[in-house]
C-alpha cells in the first residue's frame, strides 16, 4: 500500500493550483488551517508556506477516508491526495488558488494537534508576550512567514551582488579578545584558562581589517554580532550585519559599492526602482538642522539655530536666555595724547561654551489647542528637559500664550519670526541649554509631530512601490572625537582607527574638537541602516589619535597590540561598512519592530520567553568555570 511522504511525494505547494492544473492528480502535505462539515462532506483549506488550498473529502469518495475526514482540526499536520477540480463560479478572489479545490481520495494525519492557544491568522490581537512564548506557531502566520522569505531573499541578492563586484565570504570568530571602546560586550568565561574571558564579537571590525592587511582585498560577511545594550524598539542583544571591507579605496568608492547593493535589494525584493547616487549632508548640518544624525527626510519642519541672533541681542531681554551669556571685554591700546599708553575698553557677549539656543516652528495648520501644547511640554520633560518655552505668532507678529511675551525686545522677537519664517497662527517651541539636551528633545519633538501631523505614516512608508518613499542619505564628515565630561578626556566618537581628514591633522595635538574624519553613515527614512568608515593605516597618525585620546604606547599596544603590530606590515589603504540586515528586513518588509523579522527574538528584557533565557545553572557548573555570582534575590 503507498505511504505518504515514502511512496507519495508532494507534488505542488498550497499556493500554486490554478484552473490549468485541472484535471490532475496531485499530493499536497501541509496543516488544517480551518475546518467546515456541510454533512455530506467535509472541506478544509490547507495551509503551507504558499499558501491556502481547499480540500474537499466527499462521502462516496471512500468510508474509510471520509470517517478520518471527520477527525480533522486546526492545526492538524496532514497529507493529501485528489484530483484538481475547478470551482465553476464559486472562485474566491482573495486566494492564488481560488479557481480550484481538489477532491481527495487519500488522507492521512501525520500528527495531531493540541487546540492552539491563538488561531493561527494572518491579523490578531494575542498580546505579543503570549505569541513569543508559543513562537513556533506565531511563525506559521503567513505575515511572518513572508517577512522571513523576503529576508531569505535578501541574504540571496546581498551575496550574487558582492560575488559578482569581486568580494569574498570569509568568515571571523564570535569569541574574542575584549577590548574597550564601543558598545557593552557580553562576556564567555573559559574553562581551559581560569579566570580570563572572552568576548562575543559586537563586530568583526579588527578582524576584517586583518583580511585587508592580509592581502584578501575584498571581503564580506553576513555575520552574527552581539552587544549588551539596554533595547529598544529597533535594537536586539544578538544581531545580523551585512559586513563590507575593501583595499586601496576612498569614500566614494565604498559609497558606490554600498549603492549598488541596496538599489539592488530594492529592485529584486520590492521592484522598485531607486535613483543613484544618494546624497549627501555633513554631520554639521544634519546636528544643526535636525538635531540627529539620522534625519528623517520625508517632511520639512527644520530646526532653527537662534544662538547667533540672542547673542546680538545681548539676550533679547529674556532672563532665562540672558543667563547663558558671559561677557567679553576687549582691550585695544594707543598712544595718548602725551605718548602714554591709553587703553580702550570694549565691552561684547558670548554664549557659554556648549550652550545653544534653538526654536521649531509648528505651522498653523496644525491648529493646537493650548492643551495639546501642554501635552508637548510634556514630553519635552519626558526626555529630560526642564521645559518648552513656546510662543504663537499674532496676526500683527506678536507673540501671545508665551511666557516670553512680556520680556523678549520687540527687535529680537521680530528677528526670530524672520528667522523661523514665522507666519500668523504659527506655533513657535524654543529649546535652550546643554547642545546634546537641546539637539535630543527637538530632535524627537520633530518626529513626534511629523507623525500627529500626518507628514510621515506610522509605520514604513504609505506606498512602498514609489521610489520617493524611500529617502536615503548619506551623512559624511563628523568628529573624529567627542569630549567625555565624567572623565574630563577625548574619546573616539566612533572607533580610534578612522582617518582623519588630511587638513584635519594638524589639530590632533592642538585641538582634537576640530578634527573631522571620513566616517559615514546610511540613512533611510530615519533610521540608520548602515555606518562605516575608512580606516587609519598610518602608524604614526594612529598614535597621534591615541595621544589625543590620552592613551599612551604601552596602554595602546597592551590593548590593541595585535592590530598596531599588523599595521606596521605594510597595511594598505582600506575602509568599509556595516549594514544592519535585521533594519533592512524591518524596513522593506513594513514590520513595526525588529522582532517582526527576527525568527526568535528577545523582549526588551533581553529574555526569550519560548525557552526561557536566560537561566539559572547549577552551582558546579559555576565552580567548574571558576566563576562566582555576587547577585542576591531581593527579600
Amino acid at each position: 500500500m503507498a505511504e505518504f511522504i515514502r511512496d507519495l511525494k508532494r507534488t505542488h505547494s498550497c499556493g500554486e493550483l490554478t484552473s490549468k492544473d485541472a484535471g490532475q492528480e496531485v499530493v499536497l502535505f501541509g496543516w488544517v488551517h480551518n475546518r467546515r462539515d456541510h454533512g455530506g462532506a467535509v472541506f478544509i483549506d490547507l495551509r503551507d508556506r504558499a499558501g491556502l488550498t481547499q480540500v474537499v473529502f466527499e462521502a462516496d469518495a471512500g468510508e474509510e477516508m471520509h470517517a478520518l475526514s471527520q477527525e480533522l482540526r486546526y492545526e492538524y499536520c496532514v497529507g493529501v491526495r485528489g484530483k484538481v477540480v475547478s470551482r465553476g463560479g464559486n472562485v474566491n478572489p482573495r486566494l492564488v488558488t481560488g479557481e480550484i479545490e481538489v477532491h481527495a481520495d487519500k488522507l492521512t494525519i501525520f500528527n495531531r494537534s493540541e487546540t492552539p492557544p491563538f488561531l493561527i491568522e494572518d491579523k490578531i490581537d494575542t498580546a505579543e508576550e503570549k505569541r513569543l512564548h508559543y513562537r513556533y506557531l506565531d511563525l506559521r502566520r503567513a505575515p511572518l512567514q513572508a517577512t522571513l522569505m523576503k529576508r531569505s531573499k535578501l541574504n540571496l541578492v546581498t551575496r550574487t551582488t558582492l560575488n559578482r563586484l569581486g568580494f569574498l565570504e570569509l568568515e571571523t570568530p564570535y569569541m574574542v579578545k575584549y577590548t574597550p571602546g564601543g558598545a557593552r560586550n557580553f562576556l564567555v568565561p573559559s574553562r581551559l584558562n581560569p579566570g580570563k574571558f572572552y568576548a562575543l564579537a559586537e563586530s568583526p571590525q579588527l578582524f576584517k581589517q586583518l583580511f585587508m592587511v592580509a592581502g584578501f582585498d575584498r571581503y564580506f560577511q553576513i555575520v552574527k554580532c552581539f552587544r549588551d545594550e539596554d533595547l529598544r524598539l529597533d535594537r536586539q542583544p544578538e544581531f545580523t550585519q551585512i559586513d563590507v571591507e575593501m583595499s586601496f579605496v576612498t569614500q566614494d568608492d565604498v559609497f558606490s559599492v554600498v549603492e549598488e547593493l541596496v538599489t539592488a535589494l530594492w529592485k529584486e525584493v520590492l521592484g522598485v526602482e531607486i535613483p543613484r547616487p544618494f546624497p549627501r549632508m555633513p554631520f554639521e548640518q544634519s546636528m544643526r538642522s535636525y538635531g540627529n544624525d539620522k534625519p528623517d527626510l520625508r517632511f520639512e519642519m527644520q530646526h532653527v539655530d537662534l544662538t547667533a541672533l540672542v547673542v546680538e541681542h545681548k539676550g533679547a531681554n529674556v532672563p532665562m536666555w540672558s543667563s547663558l551669556l558671559e561677557e567679553e571685554w576687549t582691550v585695544e591700546r594707543a598712544p595718548g595724547p602725551e605718548l602714554l599708553p591709553a587703553e580702550t575698553r570694549t565691552l561684547a557677549y558670548a554664549m557659554k561654551a556648549g550652550q545653544i539656543v534653538k526654536a521649531l516652528k509648528v505651522p498653523a495648520s496644525a491648529n493646537f489647542s493650548r492643551t495639546e501644547t501642554d501635552k508637548l511640554e510634556e514630553i519635552a520633560k519626558g526626555m529630560g528637559a526642564k521645559g518648552l518655552a513656546r510662543a504663537k505668532v499674532s496676526e500683527t507678529g506678536d507673540w501671545t500664550q508665551s511666557p516670553l511675551a512680556k520680556s523678549i525686545t520687540p527687535e529680537a522677537r521680530a528677528a526670530i519670526n524672520a528667522a523661523c519664517g514665522a507666519k500668523a497662527g504659527d506655533l513657535l517651541l524654543f529649546q535652550f541649554g546643554k547642545e546634546a539636551m537641546v539637539h535630543t528633545v527637538l530632535a524627537n519633538l520633530r518626529l513626534h509631530l511629523g507623525k500627529k501631523l500626518g507628514l510621515i505614516p506610522e509605520h514604513g512608508p504609505r506606498d512602498p512601490q514609489q521610489p520617493g518613499s524611500w529617502n536615503f542619505l548619506w551623512v559624511v564628515d563628523p568628529p573624529l572625537f567627542e569630549y567625555d565630561e565624567e572623565n574630563h578626556r577625548w574619546a573616539a566618537a566612533h572607533h580610534a582607527f578612522t582617518r582623519p581628514h588630511d587638513e584635519s591633522i594638524q589639530y590632533l595635538e592642538t585641538d582634537p574638537g576640530k578634527v573631522l574624519c571620513y566616517r559615514y553613515d546610511l540613512v533611510l527614512n530615519g533610521f540608520e541602516i548602515g555606518g562605516g568608515s575608512i580606516r587609519l593605516h598610518d602608524p604614526q597618525v594612529q598614535q597621534k589619535v591615541f595621544a589625543a585620546m590620552g592613551i599612551s604606547s604601552e596602554e595602546a599596544e597592551q590593548k590593541f597590540g595585535f592590530l598596531l603590530q599588523a599595521l606596521r606590515f605594510g597595511a594598505p589603504p582600506h575602509g568599509g561598512i556595516a549594514l544592519g540586515m535585521d533594519r533592512l528586513a524591518m524596513l522593506l518588509s513594513g514590520a513595526e519592530s525588529l522582532r517582526d523579522v527576527i525568527p526568535f527574538p528577545k523582549t526588551q528584557k533581553g529574555t526569550d520567553l519560548m525557552t526561557n533565557a536566560p537561566g539559572d545553572v547549577e552551582p558546579a557548573q559555576l565552580k567548574e568555570l571558576n566563576v562566582a555570582s555576587t547577585f542576591k534575590p531581593p527579600a
